[in-house]
């Protein structure tokens, strides 16, 4: 029996009883509400992966009962079922977050194919959040692969020490995002969690930002500045391309994580503090100490565990749960997306591209399919145009709106 739990929710006993059985045949869990209220007071008990629910209902109907669902799980996708009449109703509620309609009458194929497209989405416990504190704390990773599990699971118990933590993998991955999640995983969960890019910030000021400044240390200190090692005191520190980080400020990056205390610009005395260090890279660290460009004891104080996030074509099976999550992001924040799923075809576009963007390119595509769209299923053509792209690149989601909004 499949492991997905469905809650139908009609007030037409006999529809009722035929969808029952229908999707019992096809292996799912099936639970039944007779009208919205019961179906809100189960949803505790049954914690089901999908609703189904009729729109016009005596009482709270479908949508009511959608708006109740959605405040407190959000990510938990639903189907709604409408007769010719209610279709603007319908296509209304899935404006508002819906995941999708069926007409009256629908045959097997088109109510299973949605029921298929729904789950793909991937919506667990987990994601929820509500209903398994165990994952809380990696609630913003969206996985379901082996390789990543074994990956969370490693980065969890590593999580409850304090050793030092460097994060090696191409761009686009996701190293802050697990950063976070070792920090939220710690006993610093209630702590400051810190993040600087140290390829974004000039050399000139990089000591300033990380250790702070005295008023008068350099032109232009017209006031003390709190450094972020300060701001981080008793949490995480995560220092973003540390590969990145100029030789000269190694030195002194070295001194406090060794001496646990730091001296601000301008300043006659050090203070201790308190932070654990969570660095990351996309670059290979040992290649750059053959090269003179990072210094063995700094990548050794830093590299006491390493953990490596795959790069998004070695974990495919991924992709379906991060495509549909990334949708329900533009649907909430676009007005104009009518998109609610992906065609079969389409999918498999999207687990055969090499992404070598990885992640942020995936999020990139779904972003720019979602608003061209103009069906609500997107189809396999428009996912390779935006994978080939014009000129090679992915249009951000500001410009492919704007092309969305003058051309429909």
């Amino acid at each position: 029996m499949s492991r997905y739990r469905i809650l139908l929710v009609d007030d037409d006993p006999s529809l009722l009883k035929l969808l029952s059985l229908r999707l019992r045949a096809n292996g799912f869990q099936i639970e039944t509400a007779s009208s919205g209220r019961q179906a809100l007071g189960q949803l505790a008990t049954l914690q089901p992966h999908l609703i189904i629910t009729d729109l016009r209902m005596e009482g709270m109907d479908g949508l009511a009962l959608f708006e109740a669902v959605h405040k407190n799980s959000p990510s938990l996708p639903v189907i709604m079922l409408t007769a010719h009449g209610t279709i603007p109703d319908a296509v209304n509620a899935t404006r508002k977050g819906v995941f999708s309609y069926l007409t009256k009458p629908f045959d097997s194929r088109e109510l299973l194919q949605t029921i298929e497209t729904a789950l793909s989405q991937g919506y667990t416990s987990e994601e929820q959040g509500l209903e398994n504190n165990d994952h809380h704390w990696r609630r913003k990773i969206v996985s379901q692969s082996v390789v990543m599990e074994e990956l969370l699971a490693q980065a969890q118990r590593i999580a409850q020490s304090d050793v030092s933590v460097l994060i090696q993998s191409d761009s686009g991955t996701g190293k802050e995002l697990l950063a976070r999640a070792i920090h939220n995983a710690s006993s610093r969960h209630d702590t400051p969690f810190v993040p600087i890019n140290c390829a974004a910030i000039p050399e000139a000021l990089l000591e300033s930002e990380l250790f702070g400044h005295r008023k008068g240390a350099f032109t232009g200190a017209d006031r003390n500045r709190t450094g972020l090692f300060e701001t981080a005191n008793g949490g995480t520190l995560f220092l973003d391309e540390i590969g990145d980080m100029p030789m000269e400020f190694q030195a002194k990056l070295l001194r406090v994580l060794e001496n646990g205390e730091v001296r601000p610009v301008g300043a006659a005395d050090s203070f201790p503090v308190d932070v654990r260090v969570v660095s990351a890279t996309h670059a290979d660290l040992e290649t750059a100490i053959e090269a003179g460009r990072f210094r063995e004891d700094l990548f050794y104080r830093l590299n006491v565990v390493m953990l490596e996030i795959p790069p998004l074509c070695d974990r495919c099976e991924d992709i379906p749960l991060l495509a549909n999550h990334f949708l329900r992001l533009v649907r909430e924040r676009t007005e104009q997306c009518v998109v609610n799923s992906f065609s079969p075809e389409a999918m498999e576009v999207l687990m055969a591209a090499p992404w070598p963007g990885n992640i942020r390119q995936l999020l990139n595509v779904v972003e720019q399919v979602a608003v061209l769209s103009v069906s609500p299923v997107v189809s396999a053509s428009l996912i390779n145009n935006a994978l080939r792209g014009k000129t090679g690149e992915i249009i951000p989601l500001a410009q492919a709106q704007a092309d969305f909004e003058r051309n429909y």
